[in-house]
């Protein structure tokens, strides 16, 4: 399966103009490169739907996703920028694109009770409160099936997510991999429940 749309210049410019609206929502100047959405998505696959993008942007994951071969239609993107949720409605028609704060994931309902069996996350969570980052989790894994994974990146050199809210919450983060030609290069976490 191909990725919905080829890279396009105007994505840049995109992120670009979102970033400079809201520097700490957005956390970048540029989309994630396909190195790093490779890496984000590399153990998620058909049979891992419904999945749950956070922060989706442009679609640099969603398109690995869909590559991956994630139905369109399996997936929630849950977007904050006005411009990207606009894009996202128009590139992918058959996902479900909620304009929503990822703090309020545990009050919606996705998939018709489904639950997911991953959650693919480009929030700037270290950017973020803790008490923010708390919600976001506790709302990713009351959608999450068991075993299923919250794959989170960084361009820091640990976890971005802190050990007391890892412990808080029961959960656990193991490093998978980095992408060090992406600009900035990055590294992917994997977040599980704990047995």
């Amino acid at each position: 399966m191909t990725a919905l749309h080829p890279p396009r210049k105007s994505d840049g410019g995109a992120f670009l103009r979102e970033w400079l609206s809201d520097p700490l929502r957005v956390a970048s100047v540029a989309p994630s490169g396909k190195a790093l959405a490779a890496m984000m998505t590399r153990e998620i696959d058909a049979a891992s739907a419904p999945v749950i993008e956070l922060g989706p942007g442009t679609g640099s994951f969603t398109d690995a996703l869909l590559a991956r071969g994630v139905p369109e239609d399996r997936l929630a993107l849950i977007e904050m920028g006005e411009n990207f949720v606009h894009l996202l409605r128009y590139r992918l028609p058959r996902a479900t694109v909620l304009a929503m704060d990822a703090t309020r994931l545990a009050k919606v309902e996705l998939f018709g009770g489904e639950k997911a069996g991953a959650v693919v996350s480009g929030l700037p969570v270290l950017a973020m409160p803790p008490r923010v980052v708390m919600l976001i989790l506790h709302g990713a894994f009351h959608h999450l099936r068991d075993g299923a994974a919250f794959f989170q990146f960084t361009y820091g050199p640990v976890c971005p997510v802190k050990r007391p809210i890892l412990d808080r919450l029961g959960l656990t983060a193991k490093r998978v991999g980095g992408a060090m030609i992406n600009l900035p290069p990055a590294s992917v976490y994997k977040i599980t429940r704990l047995p």
